[in-house]
């Protein structure tokens, strides 16, 4: 199965004294076949080369998935590679609740004129 949306995120810096790594606190608000809110944290490196960098995030979504209720937690895994970007966003096994119980699957994110785009792909294990 398929659904696609849009969400509004902000990101809140916070230091971190132990490692020279950006780190930021996630809030979004999914609209479309996601509909909810999501909270989480992001850590983030920037090399010395131009447009080369990481970054790693989980966060915690509660709401509806096209009228199914609950939650589940999404792991962000991101690279760039002199300007080359790749992305993996995943449910994390075993987190979905409630109606969500199950749940599988990937999300592509896009951003285009600053607005956030997802497209989810996903399925129940079991179903």
């Amino acid at each position: 199965m398929i659904t696609k949306g849009h969400f509004d995120v902000a990101l809140d810096p916070q230091s971190d004294t132990e490692y020279q790594a950006g780190r930021m606190t996630i809030r979004k608000t999914y609209q479309g076949g996601i509909e909810g809110d999501s909270t989480g944290q992001m850590l983030s490196h920037r090399t010395s080369v131009e447009g080369s960098a990481g970054y790693v995030a989980l966060e915690f979504f509660t709401g509806r998935l096209e009228g199914k209720t609950g939650s589940f937690a999404l792991q962000h895994y991101g690279l760039m590679n002199k300007g080359e970007s790749s992305l993996t966003v995943e449910v994390v096994p075993d987190s979905a609740t409630d109606e969500l119980a199950g749940l599988v699957g990937e999300m592509v994110i896009n951003i285009e004129a600053g607005a956030h785009y997802y497209v989810f792909e996903y399925s129940f294990l079991g179903v």
